[in-house]
């Protein structure tokens, strides 16, 4: 049974975001900040904040190129066994939008809300270097995919890197397996649309557009 300290430990986590994404400048906070912010505590909550733009039900297309570059180097510096993050400064320039930041919150909380009961450290061979090599791999992967030029396939990836976040931060290796397999079924969906588009050609793209819609509900 979940203790209540337990609980509190993960309900904190929609509360550590909202830290994180508080912001002085009008402008927003810059990425750099948020990961002087979370420091060595890991690279969990650095990879949540941003994949949350692409994982949301109304994507931020303009946050998928940048963002998804930001996450593949993290990715190689957690497969080399760096302790903290290192950015470009070009890149850690770059500001998270205040009224994104809070849908981004919010989106997360309600999120996090549903699953949190589930969540709780176990497995915890993905604290060590073996596991988050193999889970920065799968981050690579699909951050890569994040910044292929194919619309509406953002969220799928980011919703991967979201769930290994969460299991990084929350030390649960069960939830990072189920990641895990999400991306390997990202992959797929991915070569299947690849393929579609090589055959049919790009007259292609519109009837995927039109699917992908309404798989994740969103409407003209």
């Amino acid at each position: 049974m979940q203790s209540s300290e337990d609980a509190s430990h993960h309900l904190s986590l929609g509360k550590t975001l909202q830290e994180l994404l508080k912001a002085d400048d009008e402008n927003g906070i810059s990425i750099s900040e948020v990961a002087r912010a979370v420091g060595e505590k890991g690279f969990g909550l650095l990879l949540i904040v941003l994949s949350l733009p692409s994982a949301l039900p109304v994507p931020a297309p303009a946050y998928s190129t940048p963002f998804g570059l930001v996450m593949a180097l993290i990715a190689l510096q957690m497969i080399r066994g760096r302790r903290a993050v290192w950015l470009p400064q070009k890149i850690g320039t770059i500001r998270i939008n205040p009224k994104l930041a809070d849908k981004m919150i919010g989106s997360a909380s309600r999120f996090l809300s549903k699953i949190e009961r589930y969540i709780r450290p176990r497995q915890k061979w993905i604290r060590g270097r073996t596991g988050q090599a193999s889970l920065a791999l799968v981050v690579l992967i699909m951050a890569c995919l994040m910044m292929l030029p194919i619309p509406l396939t953002n969220t799928f990836p980011a919703m991967v890197i979201f769930m290994i976040g969460v299991g990084l931060s929350e030390e649960d290796g069960l939830l990072a397996i189920g990641a895990f397999t999400l991306g390997c079924c990202a992959v797929l969906l991915y070569m299947g649309i690849v393929y579609i588009v090589l055959i049919q050609g790009v007259e292609a793209i519109e009837p995927i557009k039109d699917w992908i819609k309404s798989l994740v509900g969103i409407s003209e």
